[in-house]
């Protein structure tokens, strides 16, 4: 099995807002030269379910030249009932009939996990089932396989102010997807990056599972609302290799005064895989 392996993470595109093809194009040519093994799209494709947001929002993603990981986000499905209940998910279905898609090769696993649920305006939930369908999906994954769950709402608190709540329950859906065996667990919905080791934060007892789980949120491609401050424009590489996971942030730069704008690496943060620590002491 070759290492690295490499997954660009985009979220958040709401399509149908404000049309830039400076950043889509510059995208192209960040995902030429990164070229990542697979794109996972984290939900919110379009900004209010409109056919025509769809397919714009499809054809970019297609553009890309790359295998793609798409599920739904709350702005995904209509807006008002009934419609909301009866026809959910048709208008994202016209474009990817899997609103739960998995993707596997030698080296990556990927569940899509839809945490979509039209009773609720902002929030997001998993059954019970979702989550031992991963841990069924990992079972038949090939040895040292990156394995990776991605779902639209975000199961950490933002870095910045929010309203929006984490996923309902999040304590049982980590715990059951680290139990499933993730290595990476992606979202976004929030329009803000945040990444961490699920052990900085999961108080951890002489029975949990020792394996690292980086949990990580997205910042937002699209800017539906350019002039609300603590909404990050931006995307995740993640390139792994058989002991660390690496997080690349990269954020939109605009132009400045007659230049052109374009993707520019902000962060690199870096973090175990498997059992091993990155580092002991003594």
């Amino acid at each position: 099995m070759m290492w690295p392996v490499r997954v660009l993470q985009v979220s958040d595109l709401h399509t149908g807002t404000l049309e830039e093809p400076e950043v889509e194009e510059d995208l192209r040519r960040l995902v030429a030269e990164a070229d990542p093994e697979l794109v996972v799209a984290s939900g919110d494709l379009t900004h209010r379910n409109k056919p025509d947001q769809h397919a714009r929002a499809a054809g970019f993603l297609r553009s890309l030249e790359r295998p793609l990981l798409v599920i739904p986000g709350n702005h995904d499905i209509p807006v008002w009932p009934p419609a909301r209940f009866t026809a959910t998910f048709d208008a994202f279905r016209r474009e990817w009939p899997e609103t739960e898609p998995v993707y596997r090769s030698e080296r990556i696993v990927a569940c899509g996990l839809n945490s979509v649920r039209p009773w609720k305006h902002q929030g997001g939930a998993l059954r019970r089932d979702q989550i031992e369908g991963v841990g069924r999906t990992f079972a038949e994954s090939a040895a040292g396989a990156l394995r990776l769950v991605a779902l639209h709402h975000h199961l950490m608190g933002a870095p910045w102010r929010t309203r929006k709540l984490t996923i309902a329950n999040r304590s049982t859906v980590l715990g059951g997807l680290v139990d499933a065996g993730a290595d990476l667990i992606v979202s976004g919905h929030v329009h803000q990056s945040s990444v961490g080791e699920r052990r900085e934060f999961e108080v951890l007892t002489a029975a949990s599972r020792l394996h690292a789980t980086t949990v990580a949120i997205a910042p937002g491609l699209g800017q539906p609302r350019p002039k609300r401050r603590g909404e990050a424009r931006g995307l995740h590489l993640y390139e792994a290799d058989e002991r660390s996971l690496r997080v690349l942030t990269y954020a939109w730069a605009p132009a400045v005064g007659h230049g052109l704008g374009s993707w520019v690496q902000i962060a690199d943060r870096r973090f175990p895989r498997g059992e091993e620590p990155l580092a002991t002491v003594g």
